[in-house]
Order: C-alpha cells, then structure tokens, then sequence
C-alpha cells in the first residue's frame, strides 16, 4: 500500500524522491453579505480579503475552491468580492471552482458566478438573481403616540425614504429606479458567467431554484460535493488545502475592539443595531426555510 507522507515532510524530501500531489486550495465563505459586525459574522470584501490573497497564493496549488453557503446580501460588496476572485484568478492563472451547500442565492450566486465551474448538491438552492430593499414605516406609529417629526435637509432627495413619515411616491420611483440599475449589472454578470443558460425560461425574476433544476437550466455546471469532486478530477491523492479565516472568535474580536487601554463602553458593539443586523440576517436565510 503507498504511503502518503505530510506536506511539511514530503517539502524536506529530495527533489528526486518527491511525488508530485495535485493541492487545491479551500476557502469557506459563509454567511449573510455586507456589514459584519462582532456579533454578525457575515461577508465583506474587507474581511474576506486576505483569505482570497493566502488562497490563492499557496505554492504548488493546482485550483482554487470556493465553499459558499450565502443568501446574499449587499450588492456592493458582492460584487467587490466577485472581482476579486476574477482578478486574483486571472493574476495566478488558476481554475476556480465553486461549491455550493445549502443556498448561494442573490449575491451569493454573484459571487459562485466568479468560479469557471460550480458545482451543487441536488439539493441546494440557487438563483434569487434579482434586488429588494425592504423596510418598516413608522409614519402613524409616532401619530398615535404623540410624537412629532423633526427633519431639515440640504438636498430634496437627502431623506429619501423616512421611515417616520408618509411613503413618498416620488422617493419609491426614484428606489425602483437604482433597483433596476443594479439589476441590469447583476443580470449582464451572469449572462456573460454562464454562456449556458437555458432560453425559454425568464432566469432573472428573483426566483430561486434546487439544485437539480439548476442544472437543467444551465445556472451550475454539476452536481457534486468539494471532496468527491476534486478526487474525480485531480486523483484519489489531491491534497485539500484549507484557508483558515484568521479573523478569529468573538471574543477575540472583542478584546482588539477594546485595544490597549482597556474595555468601555464607548467601543463596545452597538447591541440593539447588532440584533436588529442579526434579525435581518435570521429573515435571508428564513426565506429558504433555513
């Protein structure tokens, strides 16, 4: 039986000993996308940032794999992680492959759209290509309790979409408007991504589908896992490399948030805008009944 020796061992091996092991690089990108927070661990091309540079700039890697696991989130900042990998892609000349587990949906598709390949369980869902704002309005709430609102601006558009007041038909106009701009963006992304889509169905809806259907629509390239799929096509011996996310735990956070001088109350987290983020984040995934 041939015996697999460490990475680390196998580097200190003469040249001639040596048996040349596909490697792959593994980078987890999970979570709701935009802003992070101590309590909200999401995505952000600030975050994520260095985890794409170290991915992509192991020796002797053969490709570069992508486990996303996203119901979207911040178009922005799913697009600057888009081209990230685009660019570092093409910088290092590597394929990039993209796997997706539960849902890459909205800017999660986005973003496994930066991979030459993705691949998906059967039962995975995909798409939600499509934008949504959404919002409470707080107008007759404050009415009923007696409060007046107060607002003076510099600009008519500059308190576009008050919560506390009446919904304004121009400001909703003027909203459906920037949609449809970065819908126009989303939906040029992954038409010049996916050269295969299926033509007698309308793919930009925002509707989402599984896996399987997916496939057939020509929205994934196969159906698979990271593990079997990189040993079907590097060999039984393909070395997964994993890319730790070095932004470390919660408390860790916490402390370099404090910084030298201690912990007050001035640099803790913002908790009610914190569990507010994180009802937001529980509602994306809750749109999939995850």
């Amino acid at each position: 039986m041939p015996i697999t020796l460490p990475t680390w061992l196998r580097s200190m091996l003469p040249g001639r000993w040596r048996k040349t092991v596909p490697r792959v690089a593994v980078i987890r990108l999970s979570g709701a996308i935009g802003a992070v927070s101590p309590f909200r661990a999401g995505l952000s091309i600030a975050g994520i940032a260095s985890s794409l540079e170290r991915g992509f700039s192991l020796k002797g890697i053969t490709a570069v794999a992508l486990v996303i696991n996203s119901p979207g989130g911040s178009a922005a900042q799913s697009h600057l992680i888009h081209r990230r990998i685009r660019a570092l892609a093409a910088e290092k000349t590597l394929p990039v492959f993209a796997f997706v587990e539960d849902v890459a949906a909205s800017g999660g598709y986005m973003i496994a759209c930066a991979a030459d390949e993705i691949v998906v369980d059967p039962a995975s869902l995909v798409g939600s290509i499509g934008v949504v704002s959404a919002g409470f309005g707080f107008d007759r709430l404050i009415e009923r309790l007696g409060v007046e609102r107060r607002i003076h601006t510099q600009g008519e558009a500059k308190a576009m979409l008050d919560p506390f007041r009446p919904e304004d038909p121009a400001d909703v106009a003027r909203l459906l408007a920037i949609q449809a701009d970065v819908q126009e963006l989303f939906t040029a992304l992954v038409r010049e991504r996916r050269p295969k889509l299926t033509a007698d169905r309308n793919l930009f809806t925002g509707a989402v589908w599984t896996g399987r259907q997916a496939l057939e629509l020509g929205l994934v390239d196969g159906l698979g896992d990271v593990r079997s799929t990189l040993r079907e096509r590097y060999g039984k011996a393909v070395e997964l490399v994993l890319v730790a996310d070095r932004r470390g735990s919660l408390i860790a956070r916490l402390l370099r948030r404090a910084g030298p001088g201690g912990t007050s109350f001035a640099r803790m987290p913002n908790l009610a805008e914190d569990a507010i983020a994180a009802l937001d984040e529980r509602a994306a995934w809750a749109r999939f009944g995850l």
